[in-house]
Order: structure tokens, then C-alpha cells, then sequence
């Protein structure tokens, strides 16, 4: 299993070793319990004779009461004196001896208590254990075996104030007493179960932390608690301290399996995957577990190696076919490879093994949405909701799903019953903030898909009470919503405010950067953006957004620099994807369709799922009216991807009336208009279908939409060659209608 910092796992707790004493001997028999266990059983009263007890306690009695040796020695006091000292000397030996045998028949009663407590829960068996471990106690105030035991005692019996005072009495008369250290700091571990937040599990982390430390100090040799001081200092963000245990425990045992497990988490939570890698792979090279492949694996995948880490998943499950995380990371993999049927395959075999494990069937869901078998989603999903009633994760998933459908309703309506849901709990779980922070995105990408850009851009404020990471997310989605309302004014407003509260913020100065581009306002939007530079591979997104803002700026010369310059930075092919596309449109727009057409299809051969290129590239074929048939396959591919979008419709539709289908050009404009209502180009393109086919007043009226959109467009979509040809079609359209009316009472000459 995966190394996890939860601490209500099970705790291990190291034995006391028994005193070597003869008189201790007796109690090698009940050693010493942890409050959970590693390894041992607890006793079974049942093979507790009264024979053995009895024996048992009669030895230490004996022995208590047996004299000790003694070589005669001469001695110059009268007899008598000497006769009184003997008798003083064997009253007091007497008294030592027989205070010894009753403490031991009081720890040994104690321990006889403690084993009913543990077999039967029953608390006055516990009391009555704490009560003979205090006589012992009382009886032999130095013994730090009966101090432990009564301190574990209260521990058990839940008296923990009790139990922390008497371990910490312990330490002030023998601060290096690591029994009592351990029993303090696993008490510590557990108490912060009863702390969600805040000071309290503060607190109890550090006094956990002092606990470890010291028994790391005392007993270098102990792995577990250094493995526990390693996962507090992660608890507690204190890295690069929890790296530095680590790597102690690996200099002294290398092939310490939870030792390279924590430290391979601990590097991916700080995004040093390359690191992760390189450990794993010199490790696995010669000591290929099972765990350490999957480990590999995770490492592959977030350094963003997917066929390595496919491998590494394969050769996991190879070596131990029965256990499960090998096959889920395996899937997980082949999804994010794309690899579909392979990846149904791997969870189908998961759901052989556990069948009422709904997450199976949610991944299997989504499999077969992504390969557009949207019934057999459903029914997946169906099964995922039996085993998890009321799962947030299903009901996301069953967004998605209606999403998928073209049921945007109700997705929306699911979306706001899971965010209700939360809101009601009580009190509010940990993973509240996430949770709400997932569903305001999606439910705000909902509104917007439907238009309604007010309910959208309501929810991203709900989203930005959440917190200052959600708020700064929230601001550039509300400045992305006003621009899809065409709103600039407001866009441009809002890109103001969030810079005032986060004048650093790089994403925010580049949204603002990219309002200013829409506006018109190329180079001050392009100072903005340049000063973001660093010189490194990073520098890609940044070059992509200034060679939009010169396209946007109809600077093309410029914009295709820009766009080369993120084109030579190191990575893979695909993440060349956005910078091709743009390539493209750069090209389109100055009507160098080859060009266009080169780029184009640089992205489909990386990535033949690309809607938006499918799309762009089909629209362009039809457009200028070559390769229909070509053109009608990529838009019908695009829309594959995204079967309910309307610019792809509008793409479809445009093609028909091109090949001069006019009744499926018709579907599918009047299907595009409903998803895009304020789009000018499907309403010019409905008009110019409604005059081909005789429906002249309907055909104006499209117009007339048309260029009321093309007003309400931003600066840099308006199209001036679009819009002057637009009014004229209007004109001729209007000069006909006045033709008509005026015809039928023109006088014969």
C-alpha cells in the first residue's frame, strides 16, 4: 500500500524488555502491551491457569523470602550485640524482602486485571488493574516497569490526563526513559484524531514531534518511531527536517521499503518528480517490489512519463496479480494515455476482484463516455450509486454524464443539489472547501455553456468566499465570463480591482493583459506579458499569449514570431498542440490556407482528437468550398468530441449548404443557434440558407440579428468586410420587399 500520513493507521509499539534479574524474571510472562500492536497476540485468559498463577507468584515469594549468602566474617562485638544486630539486620532484610514480594503480586494481579480488560472491555476490570499497579507501585516507587504499566493502564481505561502525568513523572526522574516516550507520543498520535483544525492539532503535532525526536536521539535504531517523526514533520510542512530523517533511516538501511516510500511522497508533494524517479529507479534496478514499482509509476506519471509509467504499473501487477492499486494505477494510466479499451479491460478485471467497489465503476463510466457509449455510462454510474449512495464524486460524475447528453439542466440541477448538500453539513467535513470549490467551477462552466452568464458569474463569487486560492481563481473566471458576454467594459473592470488586491499574480496580469488585446490596446497588453518573461521552457504559455494578442491586433507578422518562439522551447510534440493551432489561424486570417492547412495537421497527427483543430480545419475546407466531403468528415469528428456545440454545428451546417443539402443544413443551423443565440456568423449563415430556399422574410430577419450581434461584438471580432457585406445583402433584401409592395399598385401605361 501507498505511504499515507494518516494517523489513525496502526500505531506499532515496541515491548519493554524484561528486567534481567532473577526476582523479575516471573513477569517475562506478561510482557508489556502496546496500545496497538505490530506483532504478538493478546493473551487468552482461557490458558491462564490458576496452576501457572499460583506457581508463579509463590517464586517470587520464595525467592523474596530466601536469604542471602553470606561468608562468615569475624567480628570483635560481644555476642550479644552481635546477636541484636543479626536480629535487626534480618528484620529489615524481612521487611525489604517481603514489601518486594507484595509489589510483585500486585503488578503480576495488575497485569491479570489488565488481560480480563483487554478480553472482556469490562471497566471494572480496569479499575481494579490501575489499583493493584498503584500498590505496586507505591510498594517500588523506582521501578519504571510498573510505571509504564500504569501509565499504559490509564491509556487503556481512557484515562489520558492520568496517563500523560504519570509517563511524564517518569521522565523527570529518567528523562532517557524511552518506554515512556514512546507511550506519550503514540498517546499524542492518537489525540489528533479528535482535532479536524486548528490549535488543538498543532499543539499535539509538536508535543508528538518532542516525543520522536527524542526517541530518534536514545534509539537511533528504532525505524518505526523515525518513520513517525518523518510523517509528523510532513504534517507539519517541515520538509526539508522529515527529508532529512529519511534519508538518515536510508544511509543506515537502504532497501528500507517505508523509508523510500515516504521519501518518493514526500518528493512529489514538493514537485521534484525527477528526484522521486531517479531514487526509485536506482532501488527497483536491483530490489524490484512490488510497492516501489507502483511508487515508479506515480513518479512516472506526475514527471508526465506515461509509457514509463505504464511499464512500471505492468511490471507491478506482474509480481503481485492479487493486489489491487497496482491495477487502478495501471488504469489510470492507460486513461490518461488515452488508451481506452485497454483501460476498460484493466478496471473490468478490478471489478472481477471488487465488485461492490463503486470508484470501478465510476472510471468504467467514464470510459464509456469518453468512447461516446453514453447508455452504458449510465448504467455504470447506476452501479456506482448502489455501492456509494449519495457520493459527491457520483453525483459529479452524473453532471458530467447529462452534461455529455446535451441535458445541461440537469446537470445544473445535480450540481446544485451536491453544492446544497455540502453547505448543509454539519459540522463541516475537512474536504468541504475543495469539494464546493470543484462544483462552483463546473456549475459555473454550466451557466455559462447555457448562456446564462449572470448565474455564472454569481456562482465564481460564491467560489471566491472560499479562500484567497479560490478567490484569485474565482476573479479570472468572473473577468473570462464578461468576456464571453461581450461585456468588455465589465471585464476590463473586474481584470482592475483583482490587480489592485494581487498586483503579483501572474495569471491575473495575464488575463488582463489578454482584456487589454481584446480592446485594442496591442502594446500596452504586450509590455504586460513580456515583463513575465524568464528565459526558460515556462516561457511557452507566455509567448502563446502575446502571439494572440497580436493576432487579435491583426498584427500577424508579429504574432507568428511570437508563436515561433514558443515553437522552439524544450517538451514533447503535444505540447506544441496550441501553438500550431494558432499558427494556423495566424495563416487563415491572411488567406494562406496551405500554410493554415500545414499547421493543422501538424496538431492532428499528435493529437487526432482535437476538436477545436477539426473544427477549424473542416470550417476552413467548406468555407471556400473545396473538399466538402473532407470537410463535412472533420467537422463530424469534431463534433464527436463535443456533439452539442454550436460553433462545430454551425461548421456542419454551413458545409451541407455548401454541398447544397439544405435540409440538413437547415437541422443544424437552427440546432446551432439554440446552443449559440448571439453568435452574428450562425445567424448570417441561417439568413443566407432561408434566401437560398425562397424564405425571404425569414432570411432578413436572420440578417437583422446577425448584424446587431456583429454590434455588440468585440472590438477585435468585428469583421468589416463581414459586416459591409451583411448590410448590403440586408439593402437588397429590403429594396425587393418595397418592390413587392409597391408592385401590385403600379398602373399599366
Amino acid at each position: 500500500m501507498r505511504e499515507r500520513i494518516l494517523l489513525s493507521a496502526h500505531l506499532s509499539y515496541r515491548g519493554s524488555q524484561a528486567l534481567e534479574t532473577a526476582a523479575f524474571s516471573v513477569l517475562t510472562a506478561f510482557r508489556p502491551h502496546g496500545i496497538l500492536y505490530v506483532s504478538g497476540a493478546t493473551m487468552n485468559l482461557r490458558r491462564v491457569t490458576l496452576v501457572s498463577i499460583l506457581l508463579g507468584m509463590a517464586g517470587t515469594a520464595a525467592m523474596a523470602q530466601a536469604p542471602p549468602d553470606s561468608a562468615p566474617t569475624k567480628n570483635s562485638e560481644s555476642p550479644q550485640a552481635t546477636a541484636a544486630q543479626s536480629v535487626d539486620s534480618k528484620s529489615a532484610s524481612s521487611a525489604k524482602d517481603s514489601a518486594r514480594s507484595e509489589a510483585y503480586y500486585n503488578f503480576t494481579l495488575g497485569h491479570i486485571y489488565e488481560q480480563q480488560y483487554e478480553a472482556t472491555s469490562r471497566p471494572e476490570y480496569a479499575t481494579q488493574a490501575i489499583e493493584a499497579y498503584k500498590k505496586a507501585y507505591a510498594l517500588d516507587p523506582k521501578s519504571a516497569e510498573i510505571g509504564e504499566r500504569l501509565a499504559e493502564m490509564y491509556w487503556k481505561a481512557q484515562r489520558i490526563h492520568d496517563a500523560v502525568t504519570e509517563a511524564q513523572e517518569i521522565l523527570k526522574r529518567d528523562p532517557d526513559n524511552v518506554q515512556s516516550r514512546r507511550l506519550l507520543g503514540r498517546i499524542y498520535l492518537r489525540s489528533l484524531g479528535d482535532f479536524s483544525t486548528g490549535n488543538g492539532q498543532s499543539e499535539a503535532v509538536s508535543k508528538a514531534i518532542e516525543q520522536y525526536r527524542e526517541i530518534n536521539r536514545i534509539d537511533p535504531s528504532d525505524t518505526e518511531s523515525a518513520l513517525w517523526l518523518a510523517r509528523l514533520y510532513r504534517l507539519k510542512n517541515e520538509h526539508e527536517k522529515a527529508e532529512q530523517v529519511l534519508r538518515g533511516i536510508l544511509r543506515s538501511d537502504p532497501e528500507n521499503e517505508a523509508a523510500v516510500e515516504q521519501l518518493t511522497q514526500l518528493l512529489m508533494d514538493e514537485g521534484k518528480a525527477a528526484e522521486a524517479v531517479s531514487l526509485l529507479e536506482g532501488i527497483t534496478a536491483h530490489s524490484p517490489t512490488p510497492v516501489l514499482l507502483d511508487l515508479l509509476g506515480d513518479a512516472y506519471t506526475q514527471a508526465h512519463e506515461l509509457s514509463k509509467a505504464e511499464a512500471a504499473y505492468r511490471q507491478a501487477a506482474d509480481l503481485d496479480p492479487s493486489e489491487p492499486s497496482h491495477q487502478r494505477g495501471l488504469g489510470q494510466t492507460l486513461l490518461a494515455e488515452e488508451k481506452y479499451t485497454e483501460a476498460l479491460a484493466v478496471y473490468e478485471k478490478i471489478s472481477d476482484i471488487m465488485p461492490d467497489d463503486s470508484d470501478v465503476y465510476l472510471r468504467i463510466a467514464q470510459i464509456y463516455r469518453e468512447l461516446h457509449e453514453l447508455d452504458k455510462a449510465e448504467e455504470n454510474l447506476v452501479k456506482a450509486r448502489q455501492y456509494a449512495p449519495g457520493s459527491l464524486e457520483v453525483m459529479y460524475n452524473e453532471a458530467m454524464l447529462y452534461q455529455a447528453q446535451g441535458r445541461y439542466e440537469d446537470a445544473i440541477r445535480v450540481l446544485s443539489d451536491a453544492v446544497t448538500g455540502i453547505k448543509a453539513q454539519t459540522p463541516p467535513l475537512p474536504s468541504r472547501r475543495r469539494s464546493l470549490s470543484i462544483l462552483f467551477q463546473q456549475l459555473g462552466q454550466l451557466y455559462r455553456d447555457t448562456q446564462n452568464f449572470q448565474a455564472a458569474v454569481y456562482t465564481y463569487e460564491e467560489l471566491s468566499h472560499l479562500g484567497e486560492e479560490e478567490d484569485r481563481q474565482a476573479r479570472m473566471m468572473i473577468m473570462d465570463t464578461y468576456r464571453a458576454a461581450k461585456d468588455l467594459p465589465k471585464a476590463l473592470q473586474e481584470g482592475k480591482e483583482s490587480l489592485a488586491k494581487y498586483p503579483a499574480d501572474p495569471a491575473i496580469r495575464a488575463g488582463q493583459a489578454l482584456l487589454l488585446g481584446e480592446n485594442g490596446q496591442t502594446d500596452e497588453a504586450v509590455k504586460i506579458l513580456r515583463a513575465q518573461l524568464h528565459g526558460n521552457e515556462g516561457d511557452r504559455e507566455i509567448y502563446l499569449n502575446i502571439a494572440q494578442v497580436y493576432e487579435r491586433g491583426r498584427r500577424y507578422k508579429e504574432a507568428e514570431e511570437s508563436a515561433r518562439a514558443a515553437e522552439v522551447l524544450p517538451g514533447q510534440p503535444r505540447d506544441n498542440e496550441m501553438v500550431w493551432y494558432l499558427l494556423g489561424a495566424i495563416y487563415e486570417r491572411q488567406k494562406f490556407f496551405d500554410k493554415a492547412e500545414e499547421q493543422f495537421k501538424k496538431v492532428l497527427n499528435v493529437n487526432p482528437k482535437n476538436a477545436p483543430v477539426l473544427n477549424y480545419y473542416g470550417y476552413m475546407l467548406g468555407d471556400l468550398g473545396i473538399r466538402l466531403d473532407e470537410a463535412e468528415a472533420l467537422v463530424q469528428r469534431a463534433l464527436k468530441e463535443e456533439p452539442f456545440n454550436g460553433a462545430y454545428l454551425d461548421s456542419l451546417g454551413w458545409i451541407y449548404f455548401r454541398e447544397n443539402k439544405y435540409g440538413d443544413a437547415e437541422t443544424a443551423l437552427r440546432q446551432a443557434v439554440q446552443r449559440e443565440s448571439h453568435d452574428a456568423t450562425i445567424h448570417a449563415h441561417l439568413g443566407d440558407l432561408y434566401a437560398k430556399t425562397g424564405r425571404s422574410d425569414l432570411a432578413a430577419a436572420e440578417w437583422e440579428k446577425s448584424l446587431v450581434e456583429w454590434k455588440r461584438s468585440l472590438p477585435a471580432d468585428i469583421e468589416a468586410d463581414k459586416v459591409a457585406e451583411l448590410e448590403k445583402k440586408l439593402s437588397r433584401s429590403k429594396r425587393r420587399v418595397a418592390q413587392k409592395s409597391v408592385a401590385p399598385d403600379a398602373k399599366p401605361q
